[in-house]
C-alpha cells in the first residue's frame, strides 16, 4: 500500500498532467488518465458577453479607426448585421442552430467585403479554391470540404456532405462533381472575381496597382475568413466556418477553416468555436478542440479556455488569430492575438452589435 506522502505525489502529479496537456494530447492518453465529463455549466461563467444566441467574425487582423470611409465601415457593419438577423430569425422561430450558422455564413459568402465565397481571394495562379467545414454540437455530427471552384455557398455543399454522403470531408473536384450530382447549380470562377482581390493578388506578386485606392485594397487586412456560433432554444450549440484561404498561396493549400477540430468544432458539453488566422499553426495546435479540452478536462470557462489558446498557444508556435467561442449558456469569448477581430453577436432580446475597430473587441 502507498504511503500518504507518495499517494500525495502521485495525485499532485495527476491534476499537473490534466491542467497542462493539450485537447489532442488529453484524448491519446485518455485511457491512461480517466477523467469525467464536465459539462460547460461547471465552470464558472467568467468575464465575457453574456445572454447571446449567435455570433459571426469576418477574420482577424488590424482595422484601426480612420482606416476606413463611412462608406466601406457601413458596408461592414451591414454586412454582418444582416448575417446576425437572418441567424437570428431562425432561432426565434425555433429552428435549430445549425440552420442559424449555415444561413447566417451564407449572407457573408455572398457579401463580397469578406474573403469567402464571392469575395474570396485568388491563389498563385489567380484562382478561386474555397473551403468550408460545418459541425453539430448535438451529436457531433461534422460535414468539410476543401479546395472547390466552382460552388457559390461552400457552408452549405459542407452541411451536405454531413448530411448526404457518409463521409465527413470532400476535396476539389470530387467535391465540385458530388454537388452537382446533389442539385447544387455550377457557379464559373468568374462569378468570385472582384477588383480588390485582383488588385492584392497583384500587390502579392509585386505588381502593385496604379490607384491610390488599389494599392489601398491591397494593402488592407479587413474582411477575412467568416464564421458563425450559434445556441437554440433546445440549448444545442452549432458552429461554421468558411474561407477563400491566403492571397497568392500555393494551388491546393488548405488551411484550418475545413478542418474538424483545427478551425471549426462544436460539443454541446462545452462549446462552439469558429478560428481565424494562420491556418497552418491553428491546425498544429488543434485550437479549436483545445478550447473544448480546456473547458472540459481543465474546468476553465469558455472565456479563459478561448483566451489561453488563442493569446498563448498559438503565439507559442509563431502565429497570430482570433476565434469566437460560445458555451450552452449563452457567454461569448472573441479573444484575438491580432490586434483586432471583425465579429458581431445578438442577443436573446434581439439587440445586435457590431464590432469592427481593433479597439471594439478589446484582447481577453
Amino acid at each position: 500500500m502507498p504511503s500518504p506522502k507518495r499517494s500525495l505525489l502521485i495525485s499532485a502529479g495527476v491534476a499537473a498532467l490534466v491542467a497542462g496537456l493539450s485537447g489532442s494530447q488529453l484524448a491519446a492518453g485518455a485511457a491512461a488518465v480517466p477523467t469525467a465529463t464536465v459539462p460547460a455549466e461547471a465552470a464558472a461563467p467568467g468575464p465575457g458577453v453574456r445572454g447571446v444566441v449567435l455570433a459571426v467574425h469576418g477574420g482577424a487582423g488590424s482595422l484601426p479607426r480612420g482606416s476606413l470611409t463611412p462608406e466601406q465601415e457601413k458596408a461592414y457593419r451591414d454586412g454582418l448585421t444582416r448575417a446576425l438577423r437572418t441567424g437570428y430569425e431562425l432561432i426565434k422561430d425555433g429552428r435549430p442552430a445549425l440552420d442559424a450558422v449555415e444561413k447566417a455564413v451564407n449572407v457573408l459568402e455572398d457579401d463580397p467585403n469578406f474573403n469567402a465565397g464571392k469575395g474570396a481571394v485568388f491563389n498563385t495562379d489567380a484562382e478561386h479554391e474555397l473551403d468550408a467545414s460545418i459541425m453539430n454540437g448535438k451529436d457531433r455530427r461534422s460535414g468539410a470540404v476543401a479546395g472547390v471552384h466552382h460552388t457559390k455557398n461552400p457552408i452549405s455543399l459542407a452541411r451536405m456532405v454531413m448530411e448526404k454522403s457518409p463521409h465527413v470531408f470532400m476535396a476539389g473536384k470530387g467535391a465540385d462533381d458530388f454537388a452537382l450530382r446533389n442539385g447544387v447549380p455550377f457557379t464559373p470562377q468568374d462569378y468570385f472575381w472582384t477588383q480588390r482581390r485582383w488588385d492584392q493578388l497583384m500587390a502579392a506578386k509585386g505588381n502593385p496597382p496604379a490607384s491610390a485606392a488599389g494599392a489601398k485594397a491591397g494593402r488592407s487586412e479587413a474582411g477575412g475568413t467568416v464564421g458563425a456560433i450559434a445556441l437554440d432554444g433546445d440549448r444545442d450549440i452549432a458552429a461554421a466556418t468558411s474561407t477563400g484561404g491566403l492571397t497568392n498561396k500555393q494551388v491546393g493549400r488548405v488551411g484550418d477553416s475545413p478542418v474538424i477540430g483545427a478551425g471549426t468544432y462544436a460539443d454541446n458539453r462545452t462549446v462552439a468555436v469558429s478560428c481565424t488566422g494562420t491556418g497552418e499553426v491553428f491546425i498544429r495546435g488543434v485550437a479549436a478542440h483545445d478550447i473544448s479540452a480546456l473547458m472540459e478536462y481543465a474546468r476553465m470557462p469558455v472565456t479563459k479556455a478561448a483566451a489561453t489558446v488563442v493569446n498563448q498557444k498559438i503565439p507559442a508556435l509563431g502565429a497570430t488569430g482570433g476565434a469566437i467561442a460560445l458555451d450552452a449558456r449563452g457567454t461569448l469569448a472573441a479573444p484575438h492575438s491580432t490586434k483586432g477581430i471583425i465579429n458581431g453577436y445578438v442577443t436573446r432580446d434581439g439587440e445586435i452589435t457590431t464590432r469592427l475597430y481593433d479597439d471594439e473587441t478589446p484582447p481577453e
